[in-house]
């Protein structure tokens, strides 16, 4: 399937999930723009493994920017903005959060917290995000980075209309001797619609936590900026390198979801009060060290992750598998927070020792394995 005829299942693909949306989700809810990863959770990765089925009837026009907009409850004006004037970003963006929420399950899998997902909750987390901890700031940061992220891959690939590659330095020769070529990812316009639309959002009547969740953008942003990676490919006669044409890629996302944890750990606890500056740090000693942009910050301490607390979204560790060898988060100590842990015998029953006959049969033996499972009390 074509680039143009995925989008067009995308943008369909997203307004039949609005419309579910508005069936669980109360009328007086407010909307979170990170639930559009949610959305877009139930979404083909690749063009092959759209079924045949779910294209649209050709003769039915897709629905307009406008009128999937419409369907999204609390869009800020700024976001009802970006969605009507470009609504093949949207099904983007929805991509970039997802790709935020798999990297925060991913790096928080072993931990008390789990990054868990409430698909029926106003957002994709829920109401943790009430809360302006570590955990909240980290989301901020990891969501951003994900619209980025997904808006310039797509850009340079040549599936959004108002952008495309950045050619603006190609044929400029480095001191090193090797030409600016090819196609570099457009990270100026990823970060420009990430701004627009992420920013948007931060409306609440709070100034300091504002402050708290714009600066987490930025982050998160910046870290897309700061680690593109340069490849390069060589031009010559039999393979000789007399021209190394090179240009500019976003990185990897699982190294910036690893980046960025760090950072989680690293957090700033700042004032929570309203200052003349945006924000500054709650350790006394350090307060005339200015925040730099490599830094997460968050206001309040992290919630007790240990004991379910449905009030605060918080599902506690009772039922986790853990790890009774382990030393890391991951520990049955640990994770499950001094209660102890069950044990529990499982019997895996798989075929085994698997030889080729020729010609063409395969024969296996079928061996059974018991191995002990640990959870939570």
């Amino acid at each position: 399937m074509d680039s143009k005829k995925l989008a067009k299942c995308e943008l369909w693909r997203l307004t039949f999930s609005c419309l579910v949306f508005l069936c669980v989700v109360p009328a007086t809810s407010k909307a979170s723009w990170m639930w559009l990863g949610i959305a877009s959770l139930g979404t083909a990765n690749q063009p092959n493994d759209i079924p045949a089925s779910m294209d649209p009837d050709p003769a039915v026009q897709p629905p307009t920017g406008q009128s999937v907009c419409s369907l999204v409850p609390d869009l800020a004006n700024e976001q009802r903005v970006v969605c009507e004037q470009r609504p093949d970003t949207i099904p983007v963006i929805g991509a970039g959060a997802r790709l935020g929420i798999v990297e925060c399950q991913r790096q928080f899998r072993e931990e008390r917290w789990n990054c868990t997902i409430h698909d029926q909750e106003q957002n994709a987390f829920g109401k943790v995000l009430k809360t302006a901890s570590r955990e909240t700031a980290f989301v901020y940061a990891i969501t951003s980075a994900g619209v980025v992220h997904a808006v310039t891959k797509t850009c340079s690939m040549g599936n959004l209309t108002d952008c495309s590659c950045d050619v603006s330095r190609n044929g400029v020769f480095n001191e090193e001797g090797w030409q600016w070529g090819g196609c570099s990812d457009n990270v100026a316009y990823g970060v420009k619609i990430g701004k627009q639309f992420v920013d948007a959002a931060e409306d609440t009547d709070s100034k300091v936590r504002n402050a708290m969740n714009l600066h987490n953008n930025e982050v998160g942003r910046q870290i897309i900026q700061q680690f593109m990676t340069r490849q390069c490919r060589c031009h010559g006669v039999s393979g000789s390198c007399t021209v190394k044409s090179c240009w500019n890629t976003v990185p990897d996302f699982l190294v910036v979801g690893d980046y960025l944890k760090r950072k989680y750990i690293q957090s700033v606890e700042v004032l929570n009060r309203p200052t003349k500056k945006r924000l500054r740090r709650k350790e006394r000693s350090m307060r005339k060290v200015p925040i730099t942009m490599e830094e997460l910050v968050h206001l309040e301490r992290s919630p007790n992750y240990c004991v379910r607390d449905l009030s605060k979204g918080i599902m506690g560790t009772s039922g986790r598998e853990c790890n009774r060898t382990s030393s890391g988060g991951d520990s049955c100590d640990l994770l499950c927070c001094g209660r102890g842990y069950n044990t529990q015998e499982v019997r895996l029953v798989e075929r085994c020792d698997c030889k080729f006959i020729w010609c063409c049969e395969v024969k296996c033996r079928v061996c059974e394995t018991v191995t002990d499972v640990f959870t939570c009390k």
